[in-house]
């Protein structure tokens, strides 16, 4: 059992990294094996929309580019769970998180399915009035969406609710991996 912890911000040290702490930390007291993938730290282009748009990732499920898309893509694949958390930026997720997302999109929509039915818990960080957290996590959703994945639950964490989002997000990371165990009980 493994989960992919994919988390974007230009502060390693701040709110949205401390959100990511936490729920490794309940990850890893369930016993679970995580991946964290920091896409800032990766070298990750934008699309190129190359083909007319739709290129290789339609017709192979593959991108172009080569950079650290392709690998970390693999990773999302093998994983038993994602989870998503980015900082917000104009009430939306992180301009990194973004390009990486449309680049996934593209592949698994037309081509792959690999992350079809995946289930993904969402957290959105934002250190201002908090007021983009939770439009940013409904976009993540929507996005996540059209490539079939389903999230478990949406969290946003903000300056003025952090220190009881953060003891909470440790315990969502121990019942979420435990639910990748034993199974969820929702409908959809």
């Amino acid at each position: 059992m493994s989960i992919a912890v994919v988390w974007s911000s230009a502060n390693t040290d701040g709110l949205t990294a401390s959100a990511k702490d936490a729920f490794i930390e309940g990850i890893r007291e369930n016993g679970t094996d995580v991946e964290e993938i920091y896409l800032n730290g990766l070298k990750l282009e934008h699309c190129r929309a190359c083909g007319n748009g739709w290129g290789a990732c339609r017709a192979k499920g593959v991108c172009i580019i080569k950079d650290d898309f392709e690998e970390t893509y693999k990773k999302l694949a093998e994983a038993d769970g994602i989870v998503w958390i980015t900082a917000v930026y104009w009430h939306d997720t992180t301009e990194v998180m973004k390009a990486f997302v449309d680049r996934l999109r593209r592949c698994e929509t037309a081509h792959n399915g690999y992350l079809s039915q995946k289930r993904c818990f969402l957290a959105a960080c934002a250190g201002g009035t908090g007021l983009g957290a939770v439009e940013c996590l409904h976009n993540m959703e929507e996005a996540l969406k059209h490539m079939g994945m389903r999230a478990y639950d949406r969290v946003p964490v903000i300056r003025f609710n952090k220190d009881y989002m953060l003891p909470a997000l440790r315990e969502a990371g121990k019942i979420y991996a435990g639910r990748l165990v034993e199974g969820f009980d929702m409908r959809y």
